[in-house]
This record gives C-alpha cells, sequence and structure tokens, in this order.
C-alpha cells in the first residue's frame, strides 16, 4: 500500500513563498516615488508588454513578476473601480479599497491553491499635496504594506530601495526624480557589479499628475521621455497623454438588427 507523503503547513507555505520568490526576481524590476507633481512610476521593460497602467481618475498601477497574472489582476481592479464609481460615487473609488480587495485575492490565492501567484504590485493614488499621496505594496501571499513616499519591486528590490532612500525628496521636479528613478533601476545588473546607464528605450514611465483635473495618469513616451531623461524640463502639454479610451459609437450606427426586423413578423 502507497504511503502518502506528509508535509507540514509551515513547509508548505515555505515552499510557495519560495517558489513565489524566485519567480519575481526573474523579472525586471520597477519603482515608485512621489516628488512634487504627483506620483512618477518607472519599470525597466524592453517589451511592448505593459507593466504601469491606470486604474482610475487618480490611481495607478505597477507590478513585476509573471505578465499574465498580474495582467488579469489590474482587469479585475478596473472592472471593481468601474463598477463602484458608477454605482455610488467616483470619489468612492480609493487606492485603499483596491489595495484590500487584491490583498484578499492573493492571500486566498497563496492559501488555497497549489501554484501562488508570481507577482508584486504597486496601487498608487495621487493626492492634493505630496503628504497625501497613497502608496500600496501588495505581495503574492497578501501581504500589504504602506509605503511612505517611494518603494522598489523585484527581485533586486532591496538595493534598489537603499538608492531611493537615500536620496529620495517629495519636493523634487519631475525631471529629478526621473534621474533618480533611473539611477536606482541601473545600479544592479551591470557587468562586475558596474551601474548600468538606461535608455528611454528600456524604461516604462508615467505619472500621476496633481495638477491635472479629471484622469491623471499621463504616459511619458518618445521626445518628451528622452527630454526628461536628458534633464531638462518638459511643458505641461507635451507632458503625455491618458491612455485610449473606448471608441464612441460611429455616427448613423443602425440602433437595431435585420434579425430582430424579421423575429417581430
Amino acid at each position: 500500500m502507497a504511503m502518502q507523503f506528509y508535509a507540514s503547513p509551515e513547509q508548505v507555505q515555505r515552499d510557495r513563498s519560495e517558489y513565489a520568490r524566485k519567480g519575481i526576481a526573474r523579472g525586471r524590476s520597477a519603482v515608485v516615488l512621489t516628488y512634487e507633481g504627483g506620483v512618477l512610476l518607472v519599470a525597466e521593460n524592453i517589451t511592448t508588454l505593459r507593466k504601469i497602467s491606470e486604474i482610475y481618475d487618480k490611481i495607478a498601477f505597477a507590478a513585476v513578476g509573471r505578465y499574465n497574472e498580474f495582467e488579469a489582476l489590474r482587469r479585475g481592479g478596473v472592472r471593481m473601480a468601474d463598477m463602484v464609481g458608477l454605482s455610488y460615487d467616483r470619489r468612492d473609488v480609493t487606492a485603499r479599497a483596491l489595495a484590500n480587495t487584491y490583498t484578499q485575492t492573493l492571500g486566498a490565492i497563496f492559501s488555497e491553491t497549489q501554484k501562488p501567484y508570481e507577482v508584486e504590485i504597486c496601487v498608487a493614488q495621487v493626492g492634493a499635496t505630496p503628504a497625501a499621496d497613497e502608496l500600496y505594496r501588495i505581495t503574492y501571499d497578501g501581504s500589504v504594506m504602506d509605503e511612505p513616499g517611494f518603494m522598489a519591486m523585484g527581485g533586486q528590490a532591496e538595493a534598489i530601495g537603499n538608492v531611493l532612500r537615500d536620496r529620495h525628496d517629495p519636493t523634487a521636479e519631475l525631471t529629478v526624480a526621473l534621474s533618480l528613478a533611473s539611477e536606482a533601476l541601473g545600479s544592479i545588473g551591470g557587468e562586475n557589479g558596474q551601474p548600468r546607464q538606461l535608455t528611454d528605450k528600456q524604461l516604462e514611465v508615467a505619472v500621476l499628475d496633481r495638477r491635472r483635473p479629471g484622469r491623471a495618469f499621463r504616459r511619458l513616451t518618445g521626445a518628451a521621455l528622452t527630454t526628461l531623461l536628458g534633464h531638462e524640463a518638459v511643458s505641461d502639454a507635451d507632458l503625455g497623454e491618458v491612455d485610449a479610451a473606448p471608441p464612441a459609437p460611429a455616427e448613423g450606427k443602425p440602433t437595431e438588427s435585420a434579425a430582430s426586423e424579421d423575429t417581430e413578423k
């Protein structure tokens, strides 16, 4: 008769944690930090798949790890935010509520399924002042932390976080904050431990701009990003645009189908 293999709950949890951490460590890192004009989100990313996205008017999402898993979490967050905003009020959609939902979801997946999610995510909300900005880090096991103005995610988060901790300034301008974020991400991964110089082709960058009414999320690409990385300021008009909204219905689009007309006869 075959003997069933037994592992203590503590051992199972340790194995799942190790599995998730190894998966996250294989990916490239991301940082989120506050600055004078809002919240800056920067990820090392050489693909067209996005690690940084808009969730709602003043809320953004950043993640590292397995893409298909954090993309499913992002889409779920967008659906929840839309439902709350439509059912109650747009002001009722908060980063704290989204972070609580992600905590419950990831905690249940970690405890109840055989394979945990290999993800680490940040939910950020821009406030009227730097002191009112909110950054929440949610890890693979559902743990949540309220970060004090900056955070790093990924396999080398501790080393990157040390760079941010020494030099982060919530009153800094965007060019200074972006330079710090790029330098922090480039401080690891070079040959023989040497720092790397990251270019606009290697970075995905977005901001939550506190000065803009309505949707605060702006994605920085192209000439604007190149200019900012060169330590030159960019006007608000050239800062970037929101992600594309769903297209409006085409003019003259039929409201009834031929099939419905045939059914009525």
